[in-house]
């Protein structure tokens, strides 16, 4: 129990420093003389609604996404560090509910959430360095990715799963390697819900004993990713912040008012709009080359 409490009191720790780092930047930009624009209440329903259902297990990168993509609200170069910055909040406050709710081995999910934050701390360097055209490129193959396992979660075909709260030492060891990757996957906007409940059920564990690791991961990682983008600049400061404003409410809705939802023709909806938003970025980074190419 005291392993939890420190590593609560660490996620904690985690969000005061996003925070801090948040407010510095705006106040920097402030004396630049530039005004920041307050949310609206599209940026507010967005967060609401993303990380509403992401509680209930659809994802928010994906839609978060889609959405921007649709509206036309994010320039695509910055949005990965809107999503992670936006996001971060939010996903702490369902990790610390998670964290605390769902029993786990407590050393071996620390362990799977140090080796994610190493990981997303170097992709958050590499995606913020990253041009337009290779983020497009990037997110439009990320969507593709979770379109898959979004249908392989509603085809049924995720496996079963064990019983274990522990995995087994040549089990741990795989899991270390594979949350490593997707921590370092998470800052180019690839969500690790889906994969970590496939491997972690191949591996033998209870699923629902991914919640909290998964949850920890991604709140460690979008927290400390933040503050390299924040810090970088790369990222739409109303849009993030509707995103944090927003979300948070749509947690704690979804935790405390909502047990069960028919989600089934939503997730193929949800399906339906990532896959467009993954078109429509994989043809702008393609379209991006040829330009160059054509003018060079």
């Amino acid at each position: 129990m005291t392993l939890v409490r420190i590593l609560l009191g660490a996620l904690v720790a985690s969000s005061l420093l996003l925070a801090v780092c948040w407010t510095m930047e705006t106040r920097r930009v402030a004396r630049r003389g530039l005004e920041r624009e307050a949310p609206t209440p599209l940026d507010l329903l967005i967060g609401f609604v993303t990380n509403f259902f992401d509680t209930l297990g659809i994802g928010s990168f994906a839609t978060t996404t889609a959405v921007f993509r649709l509206f036309r609200l994010v320039p695509d170069e910055l949005i990965p560090g809107t999503i992670i910055a936006g996001h971060a909040l939010p996903v702490v406050t369902q990790a610390l509910l998670f964290i605390s709710t769902i029993s786990v081995d407590p050393r071996q999910m620390t362990a799977l959430i140090v080796v994610s934050v190493a990981g997303g701390w170097i992709g958050a360097g590499v995606v913020a360095s990253l041009s337009r055209r290779a983020v497009q490129l990037g997110m439009g193959g990320a969507l593709l990715v979770a379109a898959a396992f979004m249908v392989l979660g509603m085809l049924g075909q995720f496996p079963a799963g064990g019983t274990a709260l522990a995995f087994t030492p040549r089990a741990f060891a795989l899991a270390l390697v594979v949350n490593f990757v997707l921590g370092a996957l998470l800052p180019l906007g690839i969500g690790n819900y889906a994969p970590s409940l496939v491997v972690f059920s191949v591996l033998g564990m209870d699923p629902r004993a991914a919640f909290p690791i998964m949850m920890g991961s991604g709140a460690f990682v979008a927290t400390i990713a933040g503050v390299r983008f924040v810090g970088a600049g790369r990222f739409h400061w109303r849009a993030a912040l509707g995103l944090t404003a927003g979300g948070i409410p749509g947690v704690i809705a979804a935790v405390w008012l909502v047990k069960s939802l028919p989600l089934e023709a939503l997730r193929w909806l949800v399906l339906a709009v990532v896959a467009y938003a993954s078109a429509t970025l994989l043809r702008a980074g393609m379209q991006s080359g040829a330009v160059k190419l054509s003018s060079g």
